[in-house]
């Protein structure tokens, strides 16, 4: 199944699951879609917002030329849109990504030892100091269960390649 968004003659918008995207193209191209809001039989795809997987300079490039970057039909009013909706993203990635630095800047890297130097401040056997490294996932959860306060930093997709 595919969530499509869907846009109609009179700019109601809303979700539809299809198939396929032919199957969606299909009934769409039939007339077999109508507007939940108005009833109009006249329903086109909406541009939607970009994957958060979306490398930042695909970002940034949509952003910087939604009407270059717009494929062909596809009425200005959703490129614009999506062209909010790609500087918002950019945005929350540099303020998160600010964040992250700031962390790692002030607080002492631990490395693997995280979850042992994590409980070691949690039971005052070390003096409270700001502190970050990695823990696998069951490392993450029983340090969850005892009740001590963490937070993943964020890591973003050209972090990973």
């Amino acid at each position: 199944m595919i969530r499509y968004q869907l846009i109609c003659d009179d700019g109601h918008r809303f979700d539809a699951w299809f198939r396929s995207s032919g199957d969606c193209d299909r009934q769409l191209g039939a007339g077999l879609a109508e507007c939940p809001h108005c009833g109009s039989p006249e329903i086109s795809k909406a541009l939607m917002a970009p994957s958060l997987n979306a490398r930042e300079e695909t970002v940034r490039e949509v952003v910087a030329a939604p009407e270059t970057a717009r494929p062909e039909g596809v009425p200005a009013r959703d490129a614009v849109v999506a062209g909010e909706a790609a500087r918002e993203l950019a945005e929350l990635r540099e303020r998160m990504r600010a964040l992250r630095e700031d962390v790692m800047a002030k607080a002492e890297h631990v490395g693997t030892r995280f979850p042992e130097e994590a409980r070691r401040i949690h039971y005052g056997e070390r003096e409270a100091a700001g502190i970050w490294g990695e823990a696998t996932p069951d490392e993450a959860r029983s340090l969850a269960e005892e009740g001590i306060a963490f937070a993943p930093l964020p890591i973003f997709p050209d972090e990973r390649n």
